[in-house]
């Protein structure tokens, strides 16, 4: 013996003239998070003048001249420095011109950005 299809879940009746085309439309508020920042980190070599450094940071991070100084030094004595920290597009620019700036003047200074 054959089944019967299934039936179509049962509606409740229509008015007409009322409830014709009538939409209700919930409005779900979108959370949107902050963007994932990033930090730029100059690291330190040997070779690299401790005035082009702080030329870097005055010019491509716009720091003051003692700030610039405090980094610098940072850099030196512990290896590594944040020159600032980005959304992921604005610290890759960064990085790119930083680098670009010291391969056009022959140093090897190296420049890395990290997830903050």
């Amino acid at each position: 013996m054959p089944s019967d299809p299934p039936k179509p879940p049962s509606r409740a009746p229509v008015v007409p003239g009322r409830d014709e085309g009538a939409v209700v439309v919930e409005r779900k508020t979108v959370r949107t998070r902050p963007p994932r920042m990033y930090q730029v980190v100059l690291l330190n070599d040997d070779y690299t003048p401790m005035e082009f450094v702080v030329m870097v940071l005055q010019e491509y991070f716009k720091r003051d001249l003692e700030t610039a100084t405090h980094i610098m030094l940072k850099i030196h004595h512990e290896g590594r420095g944040v020159c600032g920290v980005y959304t992921k597009d604005v610290a890759a620019t960064k990085v790119e011109l930083v680098l670009a700036a010291a391969r056009r003047s022959g140093h090897p200074l190296q420049c890395i950005m990290e997830a903050a």
